[in-house]
């Protein structure tokens, strides 16, 4: 079986992570990103610190939360690319981050591995009694990141006309299925389609780059036909692929929110980030992953400004 491996997405955003891959990953200005060179600190002062997972995507929410809350009048920095949840929730409670960006779905399944919940206001109506104790989320905003079933037009025309999961499980025994590893074990991933759409594909590849340019390679050139690629990908449109339905609601909603330590946000930051999530969209968290990771390599904080202004958040 093929392994293909790179640094991945969803890997940091779900696998544990010790302190050796704290020291290891770096923030945008180098060194070890939960340093205490911030004067920031549990219950004192200092500017409000805005943490990122490690993925280009969180950074450039990171950079916009931090941008509209200075622009407020809250005094804002950040912190970029500290890692796992398992890792920004620890930052968060001893107060080497006040915020994250985060995702509804994802977040709730870190915190109750029980939930059951898969609707979009369900699960932001059990999150806040599951969070741990000091932590809360602020206004979701309508912009959603998630996991996603996804083949060449070519595949899904030679398949009959491919359009939702349901359909690719009349074939799904044909097919060659490539995600992160993680995907093997997770309850939405192999474990999750053979449960929900009775899908077992021929073969499983995993592809350590978080259904990044590996990924999207590997389905081009057809040694896989079926990826797991998250849904603000530029990749999609701009290789024509198709993204098929979960009509069974494999996958819970993951609409991008803000998780914080609640005594380090003043209600004037809170109206700041709220503001934010109000005018979010998956089309925006598009737009600006390619600017960001496509032919332009637009720094995140460039990114953010320019989103930020454009929106009149900032002048």
């Amino acid at each position: 079986m093929n392994n293909i491996s790179r640094p991945t997405r969803r890997t940091v955003l779900g696998a544990a992570a010790g302190l050796s891959v704290i020291l290891a990953v770096t923030a945008c200005s180098g060194g070890n990103p939960l340093s205490s060179d911030s004067s920031s600190a549990a219950g004192g002062g200092g500017p409000v610190v805005v943490g990122s997972a490690n993925f280009p995507e969180n950074a450039i929410i990171a950079e916009i939360y931090a941008g509209a809350l200075n622009a407020a009048g809250v005094p804002a920095t950040t912190k970029l690319n500290i890692g796992a949840r398992e890792v920004y929730i620890k930052a968060i409670q001893d107060g080497s981050v006040d915020v994250v960006p985060d995702y509804s779905g994802n977040l709730l399944g870190f915190v109750d591995p029980t939930n059951t919940v898969t609707d979009p206001a369900g699960i932001l109506a059990a999150l806040p009694a599951k969070l741990p104790s000091g932590l809360t989320v602020l206004a979701a905003s309508s912009a959603e990141d998630k996991d996603a079933m996804v083949v060449t037009a070519e595949t899904a025309a030679k398949y009959g006309g491919l359009k939702s999961i349901t359909d690719l499980a009349k074939v799904c025994d044909q097919l060659t299925l490539g995600a992160p590893p993680e995907f093997k074990t997770r309850p939405y991933g192999l474990p999750g389609l053979a449960k929900i759409y009775n899908c077992v594909p021929k073969a499983f590849t995993p592809i350590s780059d978080g259904g990044g340019p590996l990924t999207v390679k590997a389905l081009l050139n057809n040694e896989i036909q079926v990826a797991d690629i998250f849904t603000t990908s530029p990749a999609i449109p701009a290789n024509n692929l198709v993204v098929l339905e979960d009509p069974l609601h494999n996958w819970l909603a993951q609409q991008v929110l803000p998780l914080v330590k609640a005594d380090r946000i003043s209600d004037k930051a809170s109206a700041a980030l709220n503001n934010v999530s109000k005018v979010l969209t998956t089309q925006d968290l598009i737009s600006l992953r390619d600017q960001v990771e496509g032919t332009q390599k637009m720094d995140p904080k460039v990114a953010a400004t320019a989103w930020l202004k454009e929106k009149g958040i900032t002048k």
